[in-house]
């Protein structure tokens, strides 16, 4: 028996529904722009926020009570797959995410915690058996204990970064053999709090051997998932090295990892580091590096990251416009990296907000696809841009044209008349669509 026993088993009742726990968009099969709208979400549930994450904030202690939060570790960590697992059958969503903590206790040495994390498995892979769910992607925790206070790879202490390969390589086995699609790493302490103490050459170079070691591990163990790199401005540091999917692209050039490494973009990483959500999807599309979303939201009126279910359907449909232009996420998907909130204590709340959330996410590919089928929002654009599908335009491209033959046609033309961007009307046209 678990917490979650008594939950019911979610399922689709369509727009009317009046059941709370209905699912009133997300329709597994409905197709939608060709493919079934399971496909093009790929939604999965955060381990982490779901099942571990207890209320507790840096005011007041923990607040949300579960069996597994106490008692001897093994066994906790044991009861604690097994209710996850029980909600999330009954959620119905096809996939989870995980680091390596949040399912297995540290141990006194990586040996025994790697010991730890193999005696969990096996019961996850009994679990996954049994229904069918599967793992999106697998991650090492290399920020909570006190040895990575200082980073892991960039650690000024190279025992630091010996003992985090080892977790890493053990948590990217262990993705493999789970099944996982991608393994991703988040770097929660690579960067500085001061400059005074920081070489950043230094720590550029050994996280740039980090990230190659990883590659390489992939390719020795047969692993065919997706490495994924997830980008975040600050919090926990005051300026962390993977600030955006600008500045990771370019270490991913200077480290020569480009095709080999895809990002993992969060929702409410974007907004910290100055972004819209849906700028950082296509600036990593454009690029060639877009893998995976984390789903979530921040709060307007907190500069820090909230991690609160979406909501708002409007809002996520230009970036789900820009998933849906990209093609999809391929083997990646839309993790709901998204926890409760403190005062909602009921294990109810939590079937709550992730129906809501899937729900959102459903709503926002619908609006997706009308903006696609209406076309006059790629018309307009192509039509914006139609001077360099031309001749000169095509002479630039194909660097035929020099500043001298630029400069001739200049002076031997009309100037050119400023254009409208009409950028008021696409904006009106977006939300009737909505």
């Amino acid at each position: 028996m678990t917490v979650f026993d008594h939950l019911p088993y979610v399922r689709f009742g369509g727009p009317d529904a009046t059941d709370p726990l209905a699912l009133r968009y997300y329709d597994k099969d409905l197709t939608v722009l060709g493919r079934r709208m399971e496909d093009w979400l790929r939604p999965s549930v955060a381990y982490w926020h779901s099942f571990v994450a207890s209320g507790l904030d840096p005011f007041g202690s923990p607040t949300h009570e579960r069996p597994w939060f106490q008692g001897e570790p093994l066994a906790a960590a044991l009861m604690k797959a097994d209710a996850a697992f029980a909600f999330m059958e009954r959620l119905g969503l096809p996939f989870f995410c995980f680091h390596d903590r949040d399912v297995a206790p540290e141990g006194d040495s990586a040996r025994q915690s790697k010991a730890l994390l193999d005696r969990v498995l096996e019961r996850i892979e009994g679990q996954m058996q049994r229904t069918g769910i599967r793992l999106l992607w697998g991650t090492a925790n290399l920020f909570s204990h006190p040895r990575y206070m200082a980073g892991a790879a960039t650690n000024p202490d190279p025992a630091v970064f010996a003992f985090a390969a080892a977790q890493v390589k053990h948590a990217l086995e262990a993705t493999h053999r789970l099944g996982g699609r991608n393994y991703v790493l988040w770097g929660g302490r690579e960067g500085y709090d001061t400059l005074l103490n920081t070489d950043l050459a230094r720590e550029d170079a050994q996280l740039g051997r980090f990230m190659n070691l990883v590659v390489e591990h992939k390719h020795r163990i047969g692993f065919t998932g997706t490495i994924l790199i997830e980008p975040k401005p600050m919090e926990p540091t005051k300026h962390q090295y993977d600030r955006d999917v600008a500045t990771v692209y370019g270490f991913l050039v200077r480290h020569k990892l480009l095709g080999e490494v895809k990002l993992n973009i969060e929702a409410n990483h974007a907004t910290l580091a100055g972004h819209s959500f849906e700028h950082e999807i296509a600036t990593a599309a454009s690029l060639g590096v877009l893998g995976s979303v984390d789903i979530n939201r921040g709060d307007p009126q907190n500069g820090w990251d909230t991690d609160q279910f979406p909501n708002n359907a409007q809002d996520l449909s230009l970036p789900m416009l820009e998933v849906v232009r990209a093609g999809g996420l391929g083997d990646g998907g839309f993790n709901f990296d998204a926890k409760i909130r403190r005062q909602s204590i009921d294990v109810e709340d939590l079937l709550h907000a992730h129906v809501g959330g899937v729900d959102t996410m459903a709503r926002a590919l619908l609006i997706a696809e009308r903006i696609v089928l209406d076309g006059r929002l790629d018309a307009a654009r192509a039509e914006r841009y139609a001077g360099w599908d031309g001749g000169l335009g095509q002479r630039i491209l194909a660097g035929t044209e020099s500043l001298q033959t630029l400069a001739e046609h200049a002076e031997n033309a009309a100037p050119p008349a400023p254009r409208s961007g009409r950028q008021e009307a696409l904006e009106n046209w977006v939300a009737r669509l909505s």
